[in-house]
């Protein structure tokens, strides 16, 4: 599979130098621009290389540590179903775990419950 590296470089500089940051909460969903990334790691879709996050936990006004969502049915152990966001069955990824600036994030989709939430926050402690 060809990565648009390149295009995503172009949206990454524009990011960088016009985004907007902005004010985030945990357990918050965003459209985040994650980009075009190596490997198997959770790529960004669209031309603004975009995935809904779960904001997991806040480090500064700037920056916070976001597990991407996907749409797959495929079981897994670091899989955790959220139910409909944004009208698609979707679950956070644990194992693609990632500090993201807030100014890659582009709209706020939401907010999930709190005892869900624990239950993440729980699955990404046992990871370590």
């Amino acid at each position: 599979m060809d990565k648009e590296f390149d295009k995503w470089n172009e949206r990454k500089k524009k990011i960088h130098n016009t985004g907007a940051r902005r004010f985030y909460h945990e357990r918050e969903i965003w459209w985040c621009s994650l980009g075009a990334n190596v490997g198997d790691e959770q790529d960004g879709g669209g031309s603004l290389f975009q995935r809904p996050v779960l904001i997991v936990k806040g480090l500064s006004a700037h920056t916070c540590v976001v597990i991407p969502l996907t749409t797959s049915k495929s079981r897994h152990p670091m899989r955790i179903s959220l139910g409909n966001i944004d009208g698609k069955k979707s679950a956070v990824v644990i194992s693609q775990l990632r500090v993201v600036d807030t100014c890659r994030f582009t709209e706020r989709l939401g907010i999930i419950e709190k005892v869900l939430f624990r239950d993440i926050q729980k699955a990404v402690k046992m990871m370590f």
